[in-house]
């Protein structure tokens, strides 16, 4: 097998260590193997080294990385990492510094007491990069001391299959919006200087298309077509690569039918040549194992590790075992592979190492502890749940419930005193943890709303016996005692394959209980809390307001209570489409063939598909109200035709707060290409910007566009295409064409110099 043509270029550091090193110590830098094989139960939890188990992997198969654990106190966490350290350095017989990798996915999730704040899917909603980038702060200050130097973060994936259980991790169903945060998100991690002398490694995850599976089960096989995956699947993680970031992780599942673990059109020839990613492309769980045992591309795992390792993979997440150690030997006195592609994958791991000063610095230290739990964070976190909360309904403005209104408030659902339901998976273990083990500091959406409303009786009732039984008549008495109800729904965590489903509509006890108290005839506030979107239809209609959560962790609760009695005013809007019915979901950005956003448009002689057809979806993707209202005027562009590759088109449009209070607008910048010989979207987000807004205050905001960046699509190589033609552009209420003449305006000029080229 040749070596890739994109040799990175590597330290002299990394180069004289190469020279130096065996076979058998360079394979080790392309191990990772899971706490369980070094801690002292052999489980997947426990936080305790075995330092004989861990001296006899470095000594023997020198392992060079260490991934794992659930949420302990930050000092167990340094004297793990420092113990597995100081045995890493001592058997290392070059001194080679392991390096631990952990799934920080929404603060530092995996160390007891953090700020653990929204998942992605609800920082998409804010539409304000600086939640990110708070993030990825909060993520490395109360991580990187304690040795966890490899962050698998951020996701990176396109939520645009609404049944896919880690829909949740993603930021939504917008490219832009998801490459926008991931950079900021990247950028900060990678580059904060607070946490001096330590650097930390992001990994963008799961290249490529893992998140829109045909059947909506995770790790399954999707299809899509490579122009999509050009336009709607590349450029969040392009903007990472652009941005540095020095890991990715790889799907786990198929596209086309193709295995991406053992795809070396993907991994080498996109992700490489056409991408330029130079760093570390490490596997997910065990799945080089994988290609044999589920997906049944290989005969057995050391075929496996070839096709895996010729497609381009660095590093395999083995976790449980050395067998990839032999395998790899193995195969390079086979000839299969060359000692130089052994050379090129642990060069880029020791690359990695140094680049994040690992060599330098390599122990945890305990000095700086303080920093974990730092108020600071917290209120952050906090901040950032506020911004995410998305407000769908508020029939005749029952919302906010002001205190003056209110002497007694029923609050229902399994959410309701729930710190678990509010964080999803991914919070202090891998699929959450039990009720009691959550910080009893954080409140719930009960213990919040009584605190926002002092004085008012806050009443709470399980609406089932202790046999299980539905007790509707208790919660219809109940609601009828209140002045209104608030009905907490949704999900318990999950994540990966556990959270599998074949229906997301809303279960039937839970429906029971939202027509219970809504038959009471009080106004009841209906709160979708989950990873995904419940399908709500059969309850939404009498609800008077709805409020999509999301999974705001701890800060949840205190957000939804101040949403509810009006001290925040809600500024989130959808980063998905949340859809009727189970049976259909449409993105925003399909195209014209889907008619489920353009029903109004058929004439009548289409019977049940004319005007008074129902529309498919819920909500569309970046709505979200207020409890003050937004005006948007005289949108005006620089001239109505653009020309050439370097013309550029300023459009400008006043938004104005014509609402009683300040609040936050995100303004939504959309184009259309109205032809193209690819099929177009019927929109597609363009520019967003999110601004504060004090009560009568008006701005002009401004989006420039670049025929290159706005008007282009990518072909199925990557390569772009800017078709002369009409486009329209959409912000707010307002709407204007202009036309692109680039190839008309090339054409003149080579006419008026005489060229006949």
């Amino acid at each position: 097998m040749s070596v890739d043509a994109e040799t990175p270029t590597f330290s002299p550091r990394v180069q004289q260590l190469l020279t130096q090193m065996t076979l058998e110590e360079k394979i080790g830098q392309m191990t990772q193997l899971n706490l369980s094989a070094i801690n002292t139960t052999g489980d997947n939890k426990d936080v305790l080294l075995d330092s004989a188990k861990a001296a006899a992997l470095v000594r023997d198969f020198h392992i060079g990385s260490f991934i794992n654990g659930e949420a302990v106190p930050a000092a167990q966490w340094v004297r793990y990492c420092a113990a597995l350290q100081r045995i890493a350095l001592r058997e290392s017989r070059l001194h080679i510094p392991m390096i631990y990798g952990i799934d920080h996915v929404h603060g530092a999730s995996y160390v007891s007491g953090t700020a653990i704040f929204p998942h992605n899917l609800n920082l998409g909603a804010t539409f304000n990069p600086e939640l990110a980038r708070l993030t990825a702060r909060a993520t490395v200050l109360e991580s990187a001391d304690l040795g966890h130097r490899w962050i698998f973060a951020p996701n990176l994936d396109l939520g645009v299959n609404i049944y896919w259980p880690r829909l949740y991790e993603t930021y939504g169903e917008d490219p832009l919006v998801a490459a926008t945060m991931g950079a900021a998100f990247v950028r900060e991690m990678q580059t904060n200087s607070e946490i001096s002398p330590y650097k930390v490694a992001a990994c963008a995850k799961h290249f490529i298309g893992y998140s829109d599976p045909r059947n909506g089960w995770d790790r399954n096989n999707a299809l899509i077509p490579d122009q999509r995956l050009q336009e709607f699947f590349r450029p969040s993680f392009q903007a990472a690569i652009d941005s540095g970031v020095k890991s990715v992780m790889v799907n786990s599942g198929e596209i086309n039918g193709e295995a991406v673990h053992a795809s070396r059109a993907i991994l080498t020839d996109l992700l490489r040549r056409q991408m330029g990613f130079e760093g570390v492309v490490v596997t997910d769980w065990e799945d080089i194992n994988r290609l044999v045992k589920v997906q049944k591309i290989a005969p057995n795992e050391k075929e496996a590790t070839w096709m895996a390792l010729d497609a381009g993979i660095d590093v395999a997440m083995t976790p449980y075992n050395t067998n990839f150690c032999r395998f790899v030997k193995e195969l390079v006195q086979e000839g299969r592979l060359t000692p130089a592609r052994i050379e090129l994958s642990a060069g880029r791991v020791l690359q990695m190492k140094d680049e994040i000063g690992l060599f330098e610095n390599p122990m945890p230290r305990a000095d700086r502890l303080a920093r974990v739990g730092d108020p600071v964070l917290r209120a952050q976190a906090v901040a950032a749940a506020r911004e995410s909360l998305v407000l769908l309904k508020n029939q005749n403005n029952v919302l906010p419930l002001a205190l003056a209104r209110v002497k007694r408030l029923l609050v229902l659902g399994p959410s309701a005193d729930s710190r678990a339901n509010l964080c999803g998976g991914w919070t202090l273990a891998w699929q959450g943890r039990p009720e009691e083990a959550y910080p009893k500091d954080v409140p719930t959406l009960v213990e919040a709303l009584r605190k926002e409303y002092p004085g008012v009786i806050i009443e709470t009732l399980p609406y089932r016996n202790t046999t299980g039984k539905l007790l509707s008549a208790n919660v219809a008495a109940a609601a009828k005692r209140a002045d209104a109800v608030v009905l907490a729904l949704g999900e318990r965590p999950y994540t990966e394959g556990l959270g599998n489903t074949s229906d997301l509509t809303l279960p039937e006890d839970q429906q029971v209980l939202a027509r219970a108290a809504q038959a009471s005839g009080k106004p009841t506030v209906l709160i979708v809390i989950g990873g995904r979107p419940s399908i709500i239809r059969s309850v939404a209609g009498s609800s008077a307001a709805i409020i999509w959560a999301g999974l705001p962790g701890y800060g949840g609760g205190t957000a939804l209570a101040e949403v509810i009695s009006g001290r925040t005013n809600p500024s989130g809007k959808l980063p998905f489409t949340y859809p009727q019915f189970a049976g259909h979901v449409s993105n925003y950005h399909h195209d014209n063939n889907e008619n489920s956003l353009d029903l109004n448009d058929f004439d009548a002689g289409f019977g049940q598909f004319g005007p008074k057809y129902k529309a498919a979806m819920l909500t569309e993707f970046g709505e979200g109200l207020s409890y003050t209202s937004y005006t948007y005027s005289g949108l005006t562009l620089s001239d109505s035709v653009l020309t050439g590759l370097a013309g550029k088109l300023r459009a400008t449009v006043r938004v104005a707060n014509t609402g009683p209070r300040a609040g936050q607008e995100a303004v939504l910048w959309f184009l259309t290409d109205e032809v193209g010989r690819i099929a177009r979207p019927v929109r597609l987000l363009k520019h967003f910007e999110k601004q504060p807004f004090a009560a009568g205050q008006a701005r002009e905001m401004a989006f420039t566009i670049d025929p290159l960046r706005d008007l282009s699509y990518p072909d199925g190589q990557g390569r772009p295409q800017l078709e002369d033609g009409w486009y329209t552009l959409r912000v707010g209420s307002q709407m204007a064409r202009f036309r692109y003449a680039g190839k008309a305006a090339a054409a003149e000029a080579r006419a008026a110099s005489g060229s006949t080229d």
